[in-house]
């Protein structure tokens, strides 16, 4: 038999649009190919079956749906998804008593700290019964909130430094002989008024200005050696383009039947959790300034081509941008997805600007 010509896809009537979003919906909540039959018996559709098959057919040639050789039925493909995503997706409100609960437990937890970040995974995992993803807001060039230096052993201190975003770093320094908790605490004081807001350039600068060598005292002395870990922890830290990837909610995607099997799903977030790809697709998002979907194989790794990403920049633009969003199969209720992940990222933003004010 002659293979049917493949259709341009344009813009489709009223009428196969809403088969098609028929089709979509029934393929998400069942996971199983969408018969004519079954359409017709759950959708107010108003046409006969027969017209329905010719138009799932016509789906069929554009390239939206596909048919699955042992089913009688359809099932969306990625160009589907695209299509219903950009043309047919409805809205979806989240209700005003849900907003008001999960700004509620934004409020109850302190500001820029790991805890902001899992709260944003799990509220997305939560509302979506995906994947819920949240970066660290991860400027250029960071900047330094609060420094502390902890001894731990005899001549080795840990110091703890606290970026503006949030984000803490922790190095081991080396100690002179007899140094105690006592002149780490004094050190840190000088490392504060000295470090605090100003970036590793700057830091570098202020430590270049103070007096070295013999004569001076011990605290100065070891102020300029901490200053010197200070400075090289941040330009470590300044190189990276992403810090931390928080997730909740993979539980969820093992219950989908695309992922019956574990070592898939843990193949999807070893691509993910790849800093180099997933710096990409921050900078990608934080161009773009507003939420993209990636969907199946418009995903770059081969591991990541049955699942769709859902992603949302927040922060600020030339200081620190991070991002929020849900993973799932490509069979994921996009309307509550998109809703979801941009209600998190504009609370981020709220909370981002309040950490700036």
């Amino acid at each position: 038999m002659a293979r049917r010509p493949r259709r341009t896809i344009g813009s489709l009537d009223v009428r196969s649009g809403e088969i098609l979003r028929a089709v979509i919906d029934e393929y998400v909540l069942s996971a199983t190919p969408v018969s004519s039959g079954s359409l017709v018996t759950h959708y107010a559709l108003g046409v006969s079956s027969a017209t329905v098959r010719n138009i799932l057919s016509d789906l069929e040639a554009m390239g939206l749906l596909s048919h699955p050789h042992t089913s009688a039925g359809r099932v969306p493909t990625d160009a589907g998804y695209r299509y219903y995503v950009q043309v047919l997706a409805d809205e979806w409100p989240i209700p005003q008593v849900e907003q008001r609960m999960i700004r509620h437990q934004f409020g109850q937890v302190e500001f820029a700290s790991e805890h902001w970040f899992r709260l944003a995974a799990s509220t997305l995992a939560a509302n979506t019964g995906t994947a819920g993803l949240a970066t660290t807001a991860k400027p250029r060039a960071a900047r330094v909130r609060r420094v502390d230096l902890v001894a731990v052993q005899d001549r080795l201190a840990l110091l703890v430094v606290l970026f503006r975003e949030g984000t803490m770093k922790q190095t081991l320094q080396n100690l002179p002989d007899s140094t105690d908790q006592d002149q780490l605490d004094r050190v840190a004081g000088l490392l504060n008024v000295l470090a605090v807001e100003r970036t590793a350039d700057e830091i570098d600068a202020a430590l270049a200005d103070l007096p070295r060598g013999e004569g001076e005292s011990a605290d100065l002395e070891l102020l300029c050696r901490i200053g010197d870990g200070l400075v090289r922890t941040m330009r470590e830290f300044d190189a990276t383009l992403i810090d931390d990837l928080f997730s909740d909610g993979l539980l969820n995607v093992m219950a989908a039947p695309e992922f019956d099997r574990s070592e898939k799903v843990r193949q999807v977030f070893a691509a993910l959790e790849n800093r180099a790809y997933l710096g990409s697709l921050v900078e990608s998002v934080a161009r773009a300034g507003s939420i993209q979907i990636y969907i199946g194989h418009e995903n770059g790794p081969l591991e990541m081509q049955d699942v769709s990403l859902v992603l949302a920049p927040y922060g600020r633009v030339g200081r620190a941008i991070g991002v929020v969003g849900v993973l799932g199969p490509t069979r994921m209720p996009y309307a509550q997805a998109i809703a979801s992940v941009e209600f998190v990222s504009g609370l981020m933003n709220e909370l981002v600007e309040h950490l700036y004010a």
